[in-house]
């Protein structure tokens, strides 16, 4: 699986890096102080443009969240940066088909559109202005720490046409694109190994226990319940959770089941956990039946338009991937894009004499690249500041480098 998606990979992920480097995103950023569709439609923009794994993803959210935007908004930002993003439709097309890439996009779509209505009648009131006071309780205390400094994402700062002739913004780009691999290394790992595992060791009889086939409509239903569930034990998020996707379609779950359990990365239960301590248990407990609900009905609609449309795939493979070798397009593209791939790690090693840097640093973690005027978190070390694309990281970094019984402290910038 990993030898079929590899030139994919390198492609999704280059081409995330340049939609990051290059989109300005701070016009996007400022107006999401409500709900309505304009600060939807932004939110949602923001969120395809700033491709991230799912932990950066919640840490961002919540960065927007206190910075004065709207809950909702700021909840569509993270589905919109996780589900509707280049990397995973173009993974999906190959190994899955075309049908699951579109439907991808369309149950995202879908998906946000009933959060930002439906959603909004269950994520409101007491529980959000409690969690709204308590991360600004525990912002308060940083604000010596903001970044100094003009961001240059505004879209006057610089026209296009100039960036593109910037040596320093293509270094940008390779950066991002080298930071994104290094941060969803061990999502990828973790779900091209457990896949491989369950395509080979788990028989067709387990799978058909498990979802219910051959009942139609409620055959459906039951999938798109149970695929959420699937995700949220199996502790692989963001574009780790395709392979996995592959192997439960192999093994028989329904087309939307698939597009459910896709859509799930969200509400893992590492993410859960987190959630918990941003929002508080009682808000962590009404987004997981919110956000279970709204995925398994998306994926639901998605599936029944496919099959209104004869989208759906009426066929499965017999496996997952070819296992056997072989000099065909796949080998020839890989070996092209391997050498692409090798000048984008050149452009990220030389950045600094190619003028990048200066309003980036790296999350020593998880490696993602991490804007300075926007980090969710840093903290000292050693006298030098470290800088980290969410809490998770930090409290990780400091647990690694605090001596035994010392207790160490982090700076959340959520001002």
């Amino acid at each position: 699986m990993f030898w079929v998606t590899l030139w994919p990979l390198i492609l999704g992920f280059g081409l995330s890096g340049a939609v990051q480097a290059f989109v300005p995103r701070d016009a996007l950023r400022r107006k999401l102080g409500d709900h309505r569709s304009p600060a939807v439609a932004r939110a949602t923009v923001f969120g395809m443009v700033s491709s991230s794994c799912s932990y950066a993803a919640s840490a961002m959210a919540k960065s927007l969240f206190v910075r004065g935007a709207d809950y909702i908004a700021a909840m569509v930002f993270m589905f919109a940066s996780t589900n509707l993003v280049i990397e995973l439709g173009i993974v999906l097309i190959v190994l899955m088909g075309w049908q699951f890439a579109v439907s991808e996009f369309v149950g995202g779509f879908i998906m946000i559109g009933l959060l930002a209505t439906v959603g909004a009648l269950w994520l409101r009131g007491r529980l959000v202005v409690a969690a709204r006071a308590r991360l600004e309780a525990q912002a308060g205390s940083d604000d010596q720490h903001a970044h100094p400094g003009r961001d240059e994402d505004d879209p006057g700062a610089t026209r296009v046409r100039a960036q593109l002739r910037s040596p320093a913004r293509w270094a940008d780009s390779a950066t991002y694109t080298m930071a994104d691999l290094t941060m969803l290394r061990r999502d990828l790992f973790l779900g091209y190994l457990v896949a491989g595992f369950l395509a080979v060791l788990v028989p067709t009889s387990a799978w058909q226990a498990l979802f219910v086939t051959g009942h139609g409509f409620w055959t459906s239903l039951e999938n798109v319940i149970i695929g959420p569930f699937v995700a949220i034990i199996s502790f692989v998020c963001s574009i780790g959770n395709v392979p996995l996707a592959a192997a439960l379609w192999h093994g028989g779950i329904s087309f939307g089941g698939v597009i459910a359990f896709i859509f799930a990365d969200l509400i893992t239960f590492p993410l859960l956990m987190i959630y918990r301590k941003y929002y508080g248990t009682r808000l962590m407990l009404r987004m997981l039946v919110v956000f279970w609900a709204l995925m398994s009905t998306a994926a639901l609609v998605t599936e029944l338009l496919f099959h209104a449309a004869g989208a759906v795939p009426t066929t499965r493979p017999a496996t997952v991937v070819s296992t056997s070798f072989s000099w065909n397009y796949t080998t020839y593209l890989n070996i092209a894009f391997l050498v692409l791939f090798g000048l984008l790690y050149w452009t990220y090693r030389n950045r600094e004499r190619l003028g990048a840097g200066g309003r980036y640093a790296r999350d020593p973690v998880c490696g993602m690249q991490v804007e300075l005027a926007h980090a969710p978190a840093s903290c000292d070390d050693g006298g030098q500041r470290v800088y980290f694309c969410s809490d998770h990281c930090a409290e990780r970094f400091i647990q690694r480098s605090a001596p035994a019984g010392v207790p160490a402290h982090h700076h959340s910038h959520d001002h």
